[in-house]
C-alpha cells in the first residue's frame, strides 16, 4: 500500500473558492446525520466551499439558522459558512466532488439520484461502510453500478462523529484505485485528502480501495461481538481476543477479495476496529452490550453490524473464507441462538495455529 504523508499541507487555509494544489474547492456533502454534518464541518474548516444536503427541509433550515445539528450532534457548533439544503440539485450545483454519507442500505438509491446532477469528472467519495445485502457488493461496487463513469473513493478510519464535530484530533484514510497513468500522488484519494486535511483532521492516502472497504464493513460485526462479551461480564481478556481474532477475519476476507492484508493493520482496519469495538458510543458495541446483558434490544435498524452480520458472512461463505466470530454474531442476532451458547461454541472450536501459516486443527478438549 502506498501511503502519502500530507502533514506539510495541513496548515494551509485557502479561501472558500480557492483550490489547494490538486484539491477540490467546492464539496457537496450528501447526508446530514451526525457523520455527514461532522465531515461537512471538516471540509469547511479546511477552506472548502461546502453545501450539505439534508433529506428533511426542517433539518436544513435548522442548520442554516442555528449552525447546529442538535438531534445528531447536540450543541457542537458547525462552521457558519456551511450552506444546508434539502434540494439535491442545488446541493450538487458547481460541486467538484461529492461526499456521500448515508447508511449502507440507502447508498444505491442515493448515488443513483445524485449522478444526473453531478459534474462529469467529479469523484464520489463514500463514507458508508458495509456489504449490500443480496448482491454481496461493497459500497464502491454499488456506487459504480448506480453512477457509471464516475470515479469512486472511500473514507474510513476511527472517528466518532461528535469528536470530529468538536474539532478533536482525528486521523482517517481515503482510498481510491489509480487509473491509467495516475500515481498515488495524483489520485483522487490524494486530492480528496488535500481537500479535507486540517490541523486536527489528518488524512492518509491508500490505493487499496478493497482492503480499506473490507475493514470498514466487518468491524461493525466484530463490535457487536465485543459488546456482547462485555455485557455478559466476560472481561477484558475476551474483548482483546475478539478484537485480535476479528482483525484476522478481516484480513482473510480482504485478501480473498484482492485487498492487501497489511491494509487491515492500518486506520481502516485495526484503528476503526479498536475504537468501534471498545466504546459504548459505538451503536454496534452498545447493541451487543444490551444483548450480552440479556436486555431486550431494539430491531437494530440503525445498527450497521446487524445487516452486515448477514451480508458479510454470505460473502465470506461464497469465497470460502472462515469467519467464526462473524458467524457467531449472525447466529445470535438473526437465528436466535443464545449468546452464551454461541460463545461456548466459538471458544471451543478446534485449536488452530497462529500464525495462519502453521496449518493445524486439533479438537478442543472442552468441545461439547
Amino acid at each position: 500500500m502506498d501511503v502519502i504523508d500530507l502533514s506539510a499541507h495541513a496548515h494551509q487555509r485557502p479561501s472558500p473558492t480557492a483550490e489547494l494544489a490538486g484539491g477540490y474547492g467546492r464539496i457537496a456533502v450528501i447526508g446530514a446525520g451526525a457523520w455527514g454534518a461532522a465531515l461537512a464541518a471538516v471540509a469547511a474548516r479546511a477552506g472548502r466551499s461546502v453545501t450539505l444536503w439534508a433529506r428533511r427541509p426542517e433539518l436544513a433550515a435548522e442548520i442554516n439558522a442555528t449552525h447546529r445539528n442538535a438531534r445528531y450532534l447536540g450543541d457542537a457548533a458547525l462552521p457558519p459558512q456551511i450552506r444546508a439544503t434539502a434540494d439535491l440539485r442545488e446541493a450538487l450545483a458547481g460541486a467538484q466532488a461529492a461526499l456521500v454519507v448515508v447508511p449502507s442500505h440507502a447508498l444505491r438509491e442515493t448515488v443513483a439520484s445524485l449522478a444526473p446532477h453531478l459534474a462529469p469528472g467529479a469523484p464520489i467519495a463514500l463514507a458508508a461502510k458495509g456489504v449490500e445485502q443480496g448482491s454481496g457488493l461493497l459500497m464502491s461496487e454499488v456506487a459504480a453500478q448506480a453512477a457509471p463513469g464516475f470515479r469512486i473513493a472511500a473514507l474510513s478510519g476511527p472517528s466518532f462523529a461528535d469528536e470530529v464535530a468538536r474539532d478533536l484530533p482525528t486521523a482517517v484514510v481515503i482510498a481510491s484505485s489509480c487509473a491509467g497513468d495516475e500515481t498515488p500522488e495524483t489520485s483522487i484519494a490524494a486530492r480528496l485528502a488535500l481537500s479535507m486535511s486540517t490541523p486536527t483532521f489528518r488524512c492518509y492516502v491508500s490505493d487499496d480501495l478493497m482492503g480499506v472497504e473490507i475493514g470498514g464493513a466487518v468491524k461493525n460485526v466484530i463490535a457487536i461481538a465485543t459488546g456482547m462479551a462485555e455485557g455478559a461480564g466476560f472481561g477484558h481478556n475476551a474483548r482483546a481476543a475478539l478484537i485480535t481474532r476479528g482483525l484476522d477475519e478481516i484480513k482473510s476476507l480482504a485478501h480473498a477479495l484482492g485487498g492487501r492484508r497489511e491494509t487491515v493493520t492500518g486506520l481502516s482496519g485495526m484503528g476503526d476496529l479498536s475504537l468501534t469495538a471498545s466504546d459504548a458510543k459505538s451503536r454496534n458495541f452498545a447493541y451487543g452490550l444490551r444483548l450480552g446483558r440479556g436486555e431486550k434490544a431494539d430491531s437494530g435498524a440503525l445498527v450497521e453490524g446487524v445487516r452486515n452480520a448477514v451480508s458479510v458472512t454470505e460473502l465470506a461463505r461464497a469465497r470460502g473464507v472462515e469467519m467464526p466470530i462473524c458467524e457467531a454474531v449472525r447466529s445470535v442476532v438473526h437465528d436466535g441462538e443464545a449468546f452464551r451458547e454461541a460463545f461456548h461454541r466459538l471458544w471451543t472450536r478446534p485449536l488452530e495455529g497462529e500464525p495462519r501459516a502453521l496449518d493445524l486443527a486439533i479438537a478442543h478438549p472442552a468441545a461439547s
